[in-house]
């Protein structure tokens, strides 16, 4: 038997991801759970933002960002960008992260998350409370010893994790 329990946004734990964003002179990183594949060709890739957050400010001002995919070590790292903004700290600088130059956009990667997508924003839609980015992926960059030698990555060496209802999940092959 199932019981109706009522309307909510989520669905199961998502991908936890950590946005950086350039505009201005000023840097910036948000964690995101609310990121996913939307195109493969071209390649593009969603996240979704809050109007008031500095991110989306960045970011639309930009129209780039960069996607860095942080492992099960950067949970405090995760939730200190989560919990704090970024028009009163430079979160690079507090967290001593490492920005690393990209290869396409002008968004400083995290040179500490093994993998970092860069990408073009397409189009940015208000959905409510949220605005939705929909990005370009211009260039997809990963640590050397994830990859294999066809080009492909080892997903088996990654760490990776994901978040839902204030809690974190550790993803593991099955």
């Amino acid at each position: 038997m199932k019981k109706s329990i009522g309307v909510f946004e989520r669905m199961y734990p998502n991908p936890v991801v950590l946005v950086s964003s350039s505009y201005n002179g000023a840097d910036n990183i948000i964690t995101l759970a609310w990121a996913g594949t939307v195109c493969s060709k071209p390649p593009m890739i969603s996240i979704s933002i809050r109007p008031s957050r500095y991110s989306n400010e960045l970011i639309a001002g930009s129209r780039e960002f960069a996607i860095n995919i942080p492992t099960s070590k950067h949970i405090d790292i995760c939730n200190y960008c989560g919990t704090n903004s970024g028009r009163d700290v430079d979160k690079f600088k507090k967290l001593s992260l490492t920005k690393y130059k990209p290869f396409k956009i002008n968004t400083p990667l995290i040179k500490e998350c093994p993998i970092n997508i860069e990408c073009v924003v397409r189009n940015i839609t208000n959905l409510g409370v949220h605005d939705l980015f929909i990005g370009e992926i211009l260039s997809v960059n990963c640590d050397e010893e994830l990859v294999y030698e066809d080009g492909d990555i080892d997903y088996d060496k990654l760490d990776i994790i994901s978040y839902c209802m204030g809690k974190y999940f550790k993803n593991s092959i099955l």
